[in-house]
């Protein structure tokens, strides 16, 4: 299969890596550094250093050659990116039916609060043109999939025939992937996950303890799960990869980037320069603005996301957050 990776970012990178064993991958970026340096070096040292591009993985700047035979479209943007890569992607698919499409962006979309679905289908408005469409999430580190080591995601689409297809596609000795028709429940877990990542940083860098930690993992499923479940999502998907397996990777995982945001905050440090430091996206960061909107348009009680939200806006400290989630009255589970 000739598959095509939109952005050369550590996911796109990884990705490209792993699918090279199998397909033919070529590896776009809007980014004529990055390009040129991986076409040069065959590394990319700015997102993912220490990892060789084979020869066989073709790298260009120019979308429309990067589209031109693929069979299957990869868009490995942050959300903040995935609106204006769809667009130049429709643009060029202007004089044909786009191939099949799938993203691997986890998080609400900064302002309008869609999920990455949602925003596909503004995009491609026109069901008559709109591609076959689904997303790639679960508990996985780009660096542990560039490297092979074993890891399990799941492939989701409304489609449960694309989904089971595209999963047998991109299935490898190291990369298992499952397939889910719940595409709203695969979204939200692998959203909210990352502002639960934020929490338990805050929690370690506070060092408030295992048992904390554990609690605020808890609670947070469930907060995930009331959310994705008023949103249409199964509850059964948040027991699974995308919503429990993904919250535990990103909650206790070294690599974690919105893990490392909240131990920074913990630390003292001022959110604008722990983003700047990071240099990679944190999409716990907008995601919590968005969830924290959304709960309350719905009447949804997620406290952990709402004090999350508040610390990022600066409306609270780290210790404030952690006491008013203490001080809240008994509940039943």
């Amino acid at each position: 299969m000739k598959i095509t990776i939109l952005a050369a970012g550590a996911w796109g990178s990884a990705l490209a890596l792993a699918f090279t064993r199998n397909h033919a991958v070529t590896l776009w970026s809007g980014e004529a550094d990055v390009i040129a340096e991986i076409t040069a070096t065959r590394e990319n040292s700015r997102f993912l250093p220490g990892f060789v591009f084979p020869e066989e993985v073709c790298v260009t700047h120019d979308l429309k050659t990067a589209v031109r035979q693929a069979d299957l479209v990869l868009v490995a943007t942050p959300i903040a990116g995935l609106r204006s890569t769809l667009t130049l992607l429709r643009e060029h698919c202007a004089t044909s039916f786009p191939p099949q499409i799938i993203w691997v962006c986890k998080g609400f979309e900064a302002e309008s609060g869609k999920l990455p679905h949602s925003v596909l289908e503004e995009v491609f408005s026109d069901p008559s043109q709109r591609p076959p469409y689904g997303a790639l999430s679960g508990p996985s580190f780009a660096q542990d999939v560039a490297a092979g080591l074993p890891t399990a995601i799941t492939c989701a689409a409304h489609d449960m025939d694309l989904a089971r297809r595209i999963a047998t596609d991109l299935h490898n000795n190291t990369l298992r992937i499952y397939a889910s028709d719940d595409l709203i429940g695969v979204e939200v877990g692998g959203a909210l996950k990352n502002i639960l990542a934020i929490a338990t940083g805050v929690c370690d860098g506070l060092s408030l303890g295992d048992n904390a930690r554990a609690a605020l993992m808890t609670r947070g499923l469930a907060e995930i799960a009331r959310l994705g479940e008023a949103l249409g999502g199964k509850k059964s998907t948040f027991l699974g990869l995308s919503g429990a397996g993904d919250l535990i990777l990103t909650c206790t995982g070294n690599l974690s980037r919105n893990r490392a945001v909240g131990l920074k905050l913990a630390a003292g440090g001022c959110l604008p320069d722990i983003l700047a430091e990071l240099g990679h996206v944190a999409e716990g960061v907008p995601t919590a603005l968005e969830a924290a909107r959304l709960a309350a348009k719905l009447g949804i009680d997620m406290p952990i996301t709402q004090a999350v939200s508040s610390l990022l806006q600066g409306k609270l400290s780290p210790r404030e957050a952690v006491a008013g989630l203490l001080a809240r009255n008994p509940a039943e589970e």
